[in-house]
């Protein structure tokens, strides 16, 4: 595999020059890219690709070949090049890269929404004949009719014109939301210079704040609203005022609330998004955009999901109570705390879980250094995969942290992998995997898939690697899942092939079924070794782990139903449709199904970018959906062969990506359909 695109004088629209995001092969020229190289670029992809639609719809061949196989070609450059340019304005953004990108995605979303409302294309694809094909080309042709219809090509001319121009509308309003949360984020600092503020903090995330500090040539140490920083606070922090500022700071991003709300408060943007939304949803002539999600998803109905969701809710709430009752007693007999805060709740879980469990996350990290975690992360992927991972020295990359990894099976390599895992400046929060290139087969060859695996650890500091918690293991691993099911793809054409296509309540599927080894003893043992001394993990701290498992697990799986029943009723009720009524309607779910409640100030939704910005609007339920079929379905790894449970779930699942339903999938993987049964236990709410 080529690692490096070759500079070729590209002919953009605008003249004759060098444009490092128009390089016909190889990887990205990240190190070269400039915020004004975007526009011409698109420009010039926009100019091929629409010579590519003209040429299909001009010809007179309606042939699968002469079709779809050149339109799944075109879309993949067009798809490579916005990669790029939206990879780097998630992980290496400054305002001028924000500026380009903000303006190019809405060319491209209202070039792309052309596209989908195209009837001649649509006829072209419709003339297609399916009895020719065989079952992958024939699902290909089945799903890209239905984009085409969910895209409003089969609307009136005025309608069609007008759902166009809602996408539009949204991607910039969906950007600008996006914008604002980083901006937030970014905008709040406090400096400390008095140590004894940060009493019971780590060491180790001292050391963070302190290289956060000198990051922004400060002294001391910089709490930042970055989740590392907010995380060790709230969790650790003896000083209770301190952890109560940084509460109200993290809660309060991007709304009326917090910093610069006259530029950075989300509220009108929530409520136009909404609108827009449902007004799409209408014109396709779906009943609300819940109805419209589920469409592309696993699940029946908005109905189905709701009582999914409400039955997890019944289950878990009165052990919930009781974990709540028993954080309150801890806090008032042990802590001298009489009345529990929000800000009080990860410090006194903490605390709690110390006591019970003998687990002091400190003492875990220290078995978890990066590179050791890796080397075993690497083990895993081989044993039970068969891949094998090297890195790639001087490949091209946004960052001097970055790392590129080629991937091979059975000494033949078949896809690549950047991993950026430092939270800094610039870069988005939390965890994420994303696609740089798809897997394609061209005249020349097949185009190998490279997948982006990103995270937000702690940098390393103070002369020592980046600690890893054990929850940070579980994000690697989840992350890497949705790599595996990326670049483990054996289908040739991008639309449906990894995760692109595959029905968005069951994406989780392969990342959280990875999650799962992380709380195997043996797997454990292999991706640690004592920062100092070397040693794994020793069973006694794994035992003490594997019993806080359940610490409060109530308490968190009531957190996510309340998200997803929050996202699914907010686009279920057309009344919602401003800030105030989605802050009611949060509130009213909180009192159904919650039991930690937030102060009245708290304003979650303005920073809930999964589902304003991100692509899980009316989906959110998908975690808790995927957490069922991961559970089951690593039940197949604990019953036999673990490599060949694993050659199950590469050929049945990750290989064939979306080219056939994803309950077919499972159920051609784990031999039955899904049971909730691994679900309830890990949860302790079995029957």
């Amino acid at each position: 595999m080529s690692t490096t695109p070759t500079d070729t004088d590209i002919t953009t629209g605008a003249g004759t020059a060098v444009n490092p995001l128009l390089a016909p092969t190889g990887l990205p020229a990240f190190d070269a890219v400039k915020p004004e190289h975007v526009a011409p670029a698109l420009e010039a992809a926009i100019a091929r690709h629409d010579a590519v639609v003209q040429a299909v719809i001009k010809g007179g061949d309606r042939g699968f070949d002469a079709v779809c196989r050149v339109m799944e070609q075109a879309e993949a450059e067009l798809s490579d090049l916005w990669a790029t340019v939206s990879h780097l304005h998630s992980v290496a953004d400054t305002p001028e890269l924000r500026a380009a990108h903000a303006a190019a995605l809405e060319r491209l979303i209202g070039y792309s929404s052309a596209v989908a409302q195209n009837p001649d294309l649509y006829a072209a694809y419709a003339a297609v004949d399916p009895s020719a094909l065989g079952p992958t080309e024939r699902r290909l042709v089945d799903l890209s009719l239905r984009n085409f219809k969910l895209g409003g090509v089969a609307l009136p001319p005025a309608e069609r014109e007008r759902f166009a121009a809602l996408q539009v509308e949204l991607g910039r309003l969906q950007t600008a939301y996006s914008s604002a949360v980083l901006d937030a984020t970014e905008a709040w600092v406090e400096h400390v210079t008095d140590e004894a503020l940060l009493a019971g903090v780590p060491e180790a995330d001292k050391a963070m704040l302190a290289s956060l500090a000198a990051a922004r040539n400060l002294d001391g140490w910089a709490v930042t609203l970055h989740q590392p920083s907010v995380r060790a606070i709230l969790t650790y922090a003896d000083n209770r005022d301190l952890r109560a500022r940084v509460y109200r700071a993290y809660g309060t991003r991007a709304s009326d609330q917090g910093l610069k709300p006259e530029t950075l408060d989300n509220s009108e943007r929530m409520g136009a998004i909404l609108a827009l939304r449902r007004e799409a949803a209408a014109l396709l002539g779906f009943t609300d955009p819940v109805d419209l999600s589920l469409a592309t998803k696993m699940a029946r109905s908005g109905a189905e999901v709701v009582d999914f969701l409400r039955d997890l809710a019944r289950r878990a709430r009165q052990p919930a109570l009781a974990d709540k009752a028993q954080l309150e007693a801890f806090a008032r007999d042990t802590l001298g705390i009489d009345a529990l805060e929000p800000w009080d709740n990860g410090y006194v879980a903490e605390k709690l879980r110390q006591a019970l469990h003998s687990i002091d996350d400190q003492k875990i990290k220290a078995y978890f250094p990066l590179p050791r975690v890796l080397d075993g992360l690497l083990a895993l992927l081989r044993d039970v995969f068969g891949i094998t991972l090297t890195e790639e020295e001087g490949t091209r990359v946004w960052h001097k942290d970055v790392r590129y990894y080629t991937l091979s099976r059975d000494g033949v390599p078949f896809a690549g992998l950047y991993m950026d895992l430092f939270a800094r400046t610039g870069k988005k929060g939390g965890a994420w995997m994303a696609v740089c290139r798809a897997r394609l087969k061209r005249q020349d060859g097949t185009q190998l898939p490279v997948a982006y695996l990103n995270c937000n650890f702690a940098p390393p500091a103070g002369g020592k690697p980046s600690l890893l918690s054990h929850g940070d293991v579980l994000t690697l691993l989840h992350e890497m899942g949705h790599c595996l099911h990326h670049v483990l793809s054996e289908v040739d054409y991008p639309s449906i092939s990894g995760v692109t296509g595959f029905e968005w309540d069951a994406v989780e599927l392969p990342s959280q079924l990875l999650e799962n080894f992380a709380w195997d003893r043996q797997v454990l043992r292999s991706m640690s070794g004592h920062v100092d001394t070397g040693e794994p993990l020793p069973d006694a701290l794994f035992d003490a782990m594997l019993g806080a498992q359940r610490f409060q697990a109530a308490l968190a799986l009531l957190r996510q139903v309340e998200f997803a029943l929050f996202d699914l009723q907010m686009h279920l009720d057309a009344g919602i449709t401003d800030a105030a009524g989605i802050q009611a309607l949060l509130e009213r779910v909180r009192a159904e199904v919650a039991v930690l409640t937030p102060p009245e100030w708290h304003r979650f939704a303005h920073a809930f970018t999964h589902i304003f910005a991100g692509g899980y609007a009316a989906g959110y339920y998908s975690y808790l959906w995927a957490e069922r079929l991961s559970l089951d379905g690593f039940g197949k790894f604990l019953e036999g062969d673990r490599a060949a449970a694993g050659e199950a779930f590469r050929a049945q699942v990750l290989a064939v990506g979306s080219s056939r339903p994803a309950l077919d999938s499972y159920i051609a993987f784990r031999g039955r359909e899904p049971e909730n049964d691994a679900l309830l236990k890990r949860y302790g709410l079995a029957a």
